[in-house]
């Protein structure tokens, strides 16, 4: 009689990479579909770029690095990292600007650290936080939403296409016509002329919290974050703790003073809070892995957000907040370790 013999591990794990990694692709489809509805066609070209440029940035570092290509680029997690990186552009961005925050963040802030399970910095921030950085004027080309403005031109899809890979628009078209001011911006820019909340308030721009558009696509991402959290595959303590993080500070400021600070459903519903709290935030690599460690990450995500859009120079925060908690991240699981059952902590909060 011959007996079966298996290698270690000889228990198969109920998920692996690739499945979470499709589980979290499948989540943001309510989402783009709301924000095609929204913004046009151009988050299907930004998907595209991304994807071209973080799957041969991927396969390239493999191959430079001798690690097996194939079984590697199966685990989807580039094409997550294109995913968010297309959520994070505007609709209306150059392929050359796409193709270096995905080849930034794949090969630098990914591979160079290690590949996947040793990146200390979130892929698709530090990619955005270049191209931010290097084409500011790109990066602030938002359109308006196909509702909450009288002369919004909706954009073919050949148009938008021929945007992105040139960089111009019909002759027809200017950029001082597409563009618009996100809400974060009108809000941002008003406080800072002496207007309250409320005037802000009477732009067309603005919804009944945030933003028109951005708050069903705030809406629809939630629907998908949810569904991770029923499929397990994240954890509800650093969605919480992000939420938390923001709107306790922004509730303590706008009941202190009603007409010097956006309400906290206006942060929640604005920029990428909801994107953030569910996909980004919780990235399984650089974010923190204890349990007491996880709330005080999130936490710090949520203030830090909150400080840079009241006190800082750009209008959003949520990739600089994510990036500056990556870097705290070690010393947080450091000293939130919990104690192994019949061990004392040493000064340190190391167990003995």
């Amino acid at each position: 009689m011959e007996f079966e013999r298996r290698d270690a591990p000889f228990v198969t794990p109920a998920t692996d990479v690739s499945s979470i990694m499709r589980q979290v692709l499948y989540a943001l489809i309510p989402a783009a579909l709301a924000y095609v509805w929204y913004f046009g066609p151009g988050l299907v070209c930004n998907l595209i770029v991304a994807a071209i440029f973080c799957v041969a940035g991927e396969a390239a570092m493999l191959r430079l690095r001798g690690k097996p290509v194939k079984s590697t680029l199966a685990d989807y997690s580039a094409l997550v990292t294109a995913a968010l990186l297309a959520f994070a552009m505007p609709a209306l961005t150059p392929w050359w600007v796409t193709a270096t925050a995905a080849l930034f963040g794949i090969v630098v802030a990914k591979h160079l650290y290690g590949g996947l399970g040793f990146n200390v910095f979130n892929p698709a921030m530090a990619g955005y936080v270049v191209a931010l950085i290097a084409f500011p004027m790109d990066l602030n080309l938002w359109t308006a939403p196909r509702m909450g403005d009288i002369d919004y031109h909706v954009m073919t899809i050949l148009e938008t296409l021929r945007y992105t890979l040139t960089g111009t628009f019909p002759d027809y078209l200017s950029f001082d016509a597409i563009s618009r001011a996100t809400p974060l911006d009108i809000v941002k820019a008003g406080l800072n002329d002496m207007r309250t909340f409320e005037e802000l308030r009477a732009y067309p721009a603005m919804g009944d919290f945030g933003g028109r558009g951005w708050e069903w696509i705030g809406n629809f991402t939630a629907i998908g974050g949810a569904w991770l959290l029923l499929r397990k595959i994240i954890r509800w303590h650093i969605p919480v703790a992000v939420l938390a993080g923001l709107l306790i500070p922004s509730s303590v400021m706008y009941f202190l003073s009603t007409g010097l600070h956006p309400s906290p459903g206006f942060h929640l519903f604005s920029g990428g809070t909801i994107l953030c709290a569910f996909f980004i935030a919780t990235d399984p690599v650089s974010a923190a892995t204890s349990t007491n460690g996880r709330l005080i990450y999130g936490f710090g995500i949520g203030f830090l957000i909150y400080a840079i859009r009241e006190w800082g120079s750009y209008a959003d925060g949520v990739a600089f907040a994510v990036l500056l908690m990556n870097m705290a991240t070690p010393a947080i699981d450091y000293l939130t370790t919990p104690r192994i059952v019949g061990h004392q902590k040493s000064e340190r909060g190391r167990p003995q």
